[in-house]
């Protein structure tokens, strides 16, 4: 459920070796990060290999211009979501593509932050946003939903057959604002029945939800195909069923 905890980036040696890395070649990272798989394709692509790095996060995108900037005009950056990504690619000269890589999930700065709301092991704010200067936080759709649609949203984008029971919870419970009440009740509700803690698909489904993941991955996989040249590659790296 969602992405683990990593040092370095996941799948690092199969993402370079799936792209068939070519000095002098363009390349997109679309969910930029932490920087760790651009960093690498920059390296394999040198001296002349171009990348253009994109996350929704605007500060994802500040802390990698730090990262990466021992690569000078070679890496491009912007901050922006990748259901945009014909667009944003085409505004920076990114016409097309050797390679383009979608890394789905959260990094794990966005997990350690609290401030985020993304995770239950420390207290924190229902947010959850990928961009938190627009759109509805996770606390507005816990406390606002009606308890129906809430289930549905618990059980599609979760997958939790605790869901009926969960926002039947929540909603008794409410305002619910913090990221520990919600593990909390979820906990007390249902109980420790798996491995996982029993508030992990309700936080992923939350956060599914928050930020349109699903539709946004629908809209950026014909574009990301689109933008290839011929023998190009795209790499996707999923955490869940539903991606």
């Amino acid at each position: 459920m969602g992405r683990p905890l990593e040092l370095s980036p996941v799948l690092l040696g199969q993402v370079l070796g799936g792209f068939q890395v070519d000095p002098g070649g363009r390349y997109i990272d679309a969910t930029l990060g932490a920087g760790g798989h651009a960093a690498a394709i920059l390296r394999a692509s040198a001296p002349t290999g171009q990348l253009l790095g994109i996350d929704a996060d605007p500060e994802a995108v500040f802390f990698s211009q730090r990262t990466l900037q021992p690569f000078g005009e070679r890496a491009t950056f912007q901050s922006g979501n990748f259901r945009d990504l014909r667009r944003i690619a085409s505004a920076l000269g990114f016409e097309s593509a050797d390679g383009v890589l979608l890394d789905l999930g959260l990094s794990s700065r966005q997990l350690a932050e609290a401030k985020r709301g993304f995770s239950f092991s420390e207290d924190g704010p229902l947010d959850m946003r990928f961009n938190q200067s627009y759109g509805q936080r996770s606390a507005d759709l816990v406390n606002h939903l009606p308890e129906t649609e809430l289930a549905q949203l618990l059980r599609e984008y979760g997958e939790d057959r605790y869901a009926r029971r969960i926002a039947r919870a929540i909603v008794a419970a409410r305002p619910v604002t913090t990221t520990s009440q919600l593990a909390d009740l979820i906990a007390h509700t249902v109980g420790h029945r798996e491995k996982i803690h029993p508030a992990t698909r309700t936080f992923q489904a939350l956060r599914i939800a928050v930020n349109d993941e699903l539709g946004a991955l629908t809209q950026a996989l014909p574009q990301a195909r689109d933008l290839l040249t011929p023998g190009g590659r795209l790499a996707v790296i999923s955490f869940h069923s539903l991606e």
